[in-house]
């Protein structure tokens, strides 16, 4: 188990180090403060540990051993995210009436280990996470995503996601559909559109995307169009990228145009309050982040959902950091990153990540 730093340990300073070692390569990128300390901290020291809480470079965890952290509104909000004490059973109804700026676990002190362990693996996607909830948090949500692009082209660059390449080896190119990747109807005034590539578990590779993303112009340039229905066919909405073309782009600034003029997600946004999204099943990535753009999200009992990009040296990259953080908040959105595992639909109600559990 690591060593957290205190209230007091920040205030002095202890967040502080340089970021970068001498090689470049990021250096303890997150830190654990224990809310918990024997001895309380002045008023004098919470008043710098905010100053220096908000100027760090570091991802700051909290973590608490309480249902509800003993500090200020003003620390709780300069951390990162902060970890409180829940027994399992009640998880959901303690996120549920709790501040958004936390996440209820049964082991706070593990699971910022975890938190930890996952940073320290691949501490440039960690780092540029932060930046991006940060600055996506005050702009629009078209500049947002192509903030969130420029990111993800970024990271796809580095060392990071090059060294989960290696260890994945290398993959044939995935095979086109044999027929429409998307089913598209029209009753009166309701559009229902359909990921139907349950074979490949409606992964969102190029030939889905784009068949998605001109599904959607329909509703986006026909105002009679009064509702759309986004949903899935097969075992799960969606389960995100299509891992066989991960690393085939061989031009990352044409990569940036192609997901932010190309793809799907400003497209959904555009629709308002027009779209009504119903996921089911295991989903991943993409699978999650484009229903979040939908003004209703409906999710079938036993859905869970997965935010994987960081252990592949990446950040979400189809609106994940635009449209997630504007339904839960940016922190719980850093956590379901940092985290990687799945969450149960029972969760990202009580969030409000999706709106509604039903068949």
């Amino acid at each position: 188990m690591t060593t957290a730093i205190s209230v007091t340990d920040l205030a002095a300073g202890a967040a502080d180090a340089d970021l970068l070692d001498d090689r470049a390569r990021p250096s303890r990128p997150l830190l654990v403060v224990d809310l918990d300390a024997a001895t309380a901290p002045t008023a004098a020291d919470v008043e710098q540990a905010v100053r220096r809480a908000r100027e760090s470079g570091r991802l700051l965890v909290g973590r608490t051993a309480r249902p509800a952290p003993d500090c200020s509104d003003d620390l709780l909000h300069a951390l990162d995210v902060t970890l409180v004490r829940a027994p399992h059973d009640r998880l959901c109804a303690t996120d549920a009436a709790g501040s958004p700026a936390t996440v209820a676990v049964t082991d706070p002190a593990a699971e910022a280990e975890f938190l930890r362990a996952r940073a320290a693996e691949q501490p440039a996607a960690a780092l540029v996470l932060r930046q991006v909830l940060g600055m996506a948090a005050g702009l629009p949500v078209p500049q947002a995503l192509d903030l969130e692009s420029m990111a993800y082209s970024t990271l796809l660059g580095g060392s990071g996601f090059a060294r989960w390449l290696a260890a994945r080896g290398s993959r044939p190119a995935p095979p086109r559909a044999s027929r429409d990747p998307v089913l598209v109807r029209r009753a009166a005034y309701v559009l229902r559109i359909t990921l139907d590539r349950p074979e490949r578990r409606n992964a969102h590779g190029a030939q889905l995307r784009d068949a998605l993303a001109a599904a959607v112009d329909i509703a986006v340039w026909d105002e009679s169009v009064r509702e759309v229905v986004l949903d899935g066919n097969g075992p799960c909405f969606s389960s995100g990228g299509d891992l066989d073309e991960f690393g085939t782009a061989d031009d990352l600034a044409a990569a940036h145009l192609v997901r932010t003029r190309a793809g799907v997600a400003r497209r959904l946004h555009a629709l308002g309050g027009r779209l009504t999204a119903r996921i089911h099943g295991t989903c991943v990535g993409a699978g999650v982040e484009l229903p979040a753009f939908a003004a209703r999200l409906l999710a079938a009992p036993g859905t869970t959902v997965r935010l994987p990009e960081l252990s592949m040296g990446l950040i979400p990259g189809a609106g994940g950091t635009v449209g997630i953080p504007r339904r839960i908040g940016g922190r719980r959105t850093l956590y379901l990153v940092l985290d990687g595992r799945p969450v149960p639909v029972e969760r990202a109600l009580a969030w409000g990540l999706v709106d509604r559990i039903e068949e």
